[in-house]
């Protein structure tokens, strides 16, 4: 058996928001956006790879995925890391446009690594390899 990843999920507190944020901030691009009653199945992939894995903008309508959500952004602890080709580039470009970051660049090893606060209560992870 060889496992792949075709969705992975985050929770977030408004998916209309979420939807700015990783689409407008982020630059992923929508594969669908399906109403499912109070909330929509709501999934974005990177504009570089729309056929590859999907991210869903899963509402954290739950109890245990909000208590789950703030526990982890009350120990910093990111929920999820995503690429990008340069993160202090990346840093400068989101903190001009207003976004928290919550962690500035650092070295860790062969990556650069940096946090930030994505609007809809969790914290990402942006990494880059050193040049």
């Amino acid at each position: 058996m060889k496992a792949r990843i075709e969705l992975t999920s985050i929770f977030v507190d408004d998916q209309a928001k979420a939807l700015d944020f990783y689409t407008n901030r982020l630059g992923f691009v929508v594969k669908d956006d399906v109403p499912t009653g109070e909330f929509r199945w709501l999934t974005v992939v990177s504009g570089d790879s729309p056929s590859g894995p999907e991210l869903l903008l899963e509402p954290n309508a739950h109890p245990a995925a909000r208590a789950y959500q703030e526990a982890l952004v009350a120990d910093g602890i990111p929920c999820t890391s995503f690429a990008v080709d340069d993160v202090r580039a990346a840093c400068t470009e989101l903190a001009a446009d207003g976004v928290r970051i919550a962690t500035e660049p650092m070295e860790a090893g062969p990556m650069v690594v940096a946090v930030i606060d994505d609007t809809c209560g969790n914290l990402i992870q942006l990494m880059s390899r050193q040049p």
